[in-house]
Parts: structure tokens; C-alpha cells; sequence
């Protein structure tokens, strides 16, 4: 048995369109083909899985984690780099299963991206159901207990029909709420189930076709308000599983969670839309080509280096590094490290000129 889905309230459907107006708003700026998306996209998706294995207690720094997504930095020996490597590897198979034409949800497309994302954590059994019993610990002692080990496959078997058949009438962003639901409920894993609960919301949505899964997710939202996502689970939950709880506060709560962060989304587009245009007239007012653009916005956002740089501008790494110089030279970049481990930041004279920096401001 699952939870049902509940039946919404006039608050929030009007809630829920909303939350489809500012998602076509954002749906037609991040399928439009614009210079500045490259980066934003990296960003946010450093951003999302930072986010996601934080909660988990994980740390790294923002750029750190785009330099370990980008596979500028090793993982080797550091738990946080691993975790947020497996988490971003996840996160690439769900934006590949999200246009495969013949996906169908099945206990083995959740197994195998629980491999994904607990590979660095052997002693964890990645991509197998738990055996033994597991709990939650809250700040009181045990906030959850799941069912029974011998329980979960026949749950996870049913929380996978549900996935490809169940509720398809329903809002995707609460059919995705409930799928997390679902899924940290059975916690049918010895570790990650709240990072696996999570990946699958973000792969309902994005089969739903909305947007990539880095602009549709939530996972920002919720490792800042960790105190109350953890709360409205246990509210939920009640301390064990009974599916026949009413799930109507989680829906609310996820809802609103998607609203705030679609509207930060847009916000954050439209910055660097502005952004972009201001330093189309700073390189314009050096006489420079326009592809140092690319490279001053990489600068802006975690850093670059010559190999990050090429790749995106499409250019040769000799030129790459005369670029860089030249940026350098003129005090817009501060270079850090040396030889291979060499990168370059926005310095303060250019997040100075006016129309850099970012406009928006986290809701």
C-alpha cells in the first residue's frame, strides 16, 4: 500500500497555475538558444547537486563542486568531491532518461541510479535493497523507522507501477511530490534515500518534458529550509510507515518549494541575460573579439581555466591562453595556481562594472 494522493484544496490549484506560469516563462528562456545559457546551465547544476548531498551532510564549495562535475578536480580520498561526482553522474542519466522514447519506470532504473549515486560508498550496497532495519534519528531520538526489510521489494515494485501508471492525471509537480514520498517512506536503501528520493522527483518532472532537470529541480530550496522539509516529512510520516496518512502538508509544502524556486530560476535567468549584454560592451569598448565574453563570464561564475575555456569558446588552447593573459594583463581577471592547476577569477574591478553583477537575490 502507498499514500494516495490527495485531493487539492482551491489554494493550491491556484497555487499549482502559478507555478505553470512562471515555468513557461522560464521554459521559453532555457530552450531558446542563447550564448549565455552554457554557463548558467553548469551553474545551476552545481548549484542543484551541491544542494542535494548537503542535506546529507556533504559539503563543498559551489565552485568546488563545478570544478568536480566538470572534471577539473580528483575525487580520490575525499567523500565530498565523490559524493557530489555520483550525485552529478546520477543527475546526467536522468537527463538522459528524461527523452529516451522507450523508458518505462521499473525497480531497476531506481536500483541502478542508486548505484550512480552511492558507488564511492561500497560498504553501503549500492544498487541493492536493504536487508536489515533502518531508522531516521531526529533531534529527539527516532524521528522514523521504515518497514520492515523483507517489505521493501514488493513496496518498491509497487511504488515503480505507480511511477509508470499511477495518478497520470495528476499536476507533475505533484505526482514528482509524491514519488518522493514514496520513496523516502519505503527508504528501501542502507544510505542515500534522501538523495535518491530527490533524483527521482527530478526524473518524474523531467519525463513530464518541462525544462532540463537542473532548471525544474528543488533541491536549493530544500538544503535551505532543511528544518522544515524534515519537519513536514515527520508531520507526514507520523514515525513509521502508514501509508494511510494524509499527505496533503507534503504536497503543500513541495509546491511552494517549486514555486520559490522556479522564481528564482527566472530571476537568475534574466541576471545573466543582462549580464551577458553588459559584458558584450565591455569587450566591445577594448576592441576585443567577442568570444572573451565566454571567458570573463566564466570568471564571473566558480572560475576558468584554459581547457574550460577552449571548450566552450570552440577555439584553439594557445589562443585560450593568450586570452586569458590579455584579461589578466588589463586587471578584469586575477590568475590563481600555476601550470596545470591554473585558474582565473573575475576580479574586483570587473564585478565593479556596472551590469555584472547579479540582480537577483535568493527569495
Amino acid at each position: 500500500m502507498l499514500y494516495a494522493t490527495p485531493v487539492l484544496d482551491p489554494d493550491l490549484r491556484a497555487r499549482l497555475e502559478a507555478l505553470d506560469a512562471t515555468r513557461k516563462k522560464l521554459a521559453d528562456e532555457v530552450t531558446t538558444s542563447s550564448p549565455w545559457l552554457g554557463t548558467l546551465r553548469r551553474q545551476v547544476m552545481a548549484s542543484s547537486v551541491e544542494s542535494s548531498t548537503s542535506i546529507e551532510g556533504f559539503s563543498l564549495a559551489e565552485d568546488e563542486a563545478l570544478a568536480v562535475i566538470e572534471g577539473q578536480r580528483s575525487q580520490s580520498g575525499d567523500e565530498n568531491r565523490m559524493a557530489v561526482a555520483c550525485y552529478a553522474r546520477a543527475m546526467n542519466r536522468v537527463g538522459a532518461l528524461a527523452t529516451d522514447p522507450v523508458f518505462r519506470w521499473s525497480d531497476r532504473v531506481i536500483l541502478d541510479l542508486h548505484f550512480d549515486v552511492c558507488e564511492f560508498q561500497r560498504n553501503h550496497s549500492p544498487g541493492r535493497w536493504r536487508t536489515g532495519p533502518v531508522s531516521v534519528t531526529g533531534a529527539e531520538g527516532i524521528a522514523y523507522r521504515g518497514p520492515d526489510a523483507d517489505q521493501v521489494p514488493g513496496l518498491m515494485a509497487e511504488v515503480a507501477e505507480w511511477l509508470e501508471s499511477g495518478d497520470l492525471e495528476a499536476h507533475p509537480a505533484v505526482r514528482a511530490a509524491m514519488a518522493h514520498l514514496h520513496v523516502v517512506s519505503v527508504h528501501p536503501f542502507h544510505d542515500g534515500n534522501g538523495r535518491m528520493s530527490r533524483i527521482v522527483q527530478s526524473l518524474v518532472l523531467a519525463r513530464e518534458g518541462l525544462m532540463a532537470p537542473e532548471f525544474g529541480s528543488i533541491e536549493e530550496f530544500l538544503a535551505e529550509k532543511t528544518p522544515a522539509y524534515y519537519a513536514v516529512l515527520e508531520e507526514t510520516q507520523g514515525g513509521a510507515y502508514q501509508p494511510d496518512r494524509d499527505a496533503s502538508s507534503w504536497v503543500d509544502f513541495c509546491i511552494a518549494a517549486h514555486l520559490a524556486q522556479a522564481t528564482r530560476r527566472l530571476s537568475q535567468v534574466e541576471a545573466a541575460a543582462a549580464r551577458w549584454t553588459a559584458l558584450e560592451k565591455l569587450t566591445d569598448s577594448h576592441g576585443w573579439p567577442e568570444r572573451l565574453v565566454i571567458a570573463l563570464e566564466q570568471s564571473l561564475k566558480g572560475g576558468t581555466d584554459r581547457a574550460g575555456y577552449s571548450a566552450e569558446a570552440d577555439i584553439a588552447p594557445v589562443t585560450a591562453t593568450g586570452d586569458l593573459r590579455r584579461l589578466a594583463d588589463t586587471g578584469l581577471v586575477e590568475q590563481q595556481g600555476e601550470g596545470r592547476s591554473t585558474r582565473y577569477r573575475a576580479s574586483r574591478k570587473l564585478r565593479g562594472v556596472q551590469g555584472v553583477s547579479d540582480r537577483y537575490m535568493a527569495p
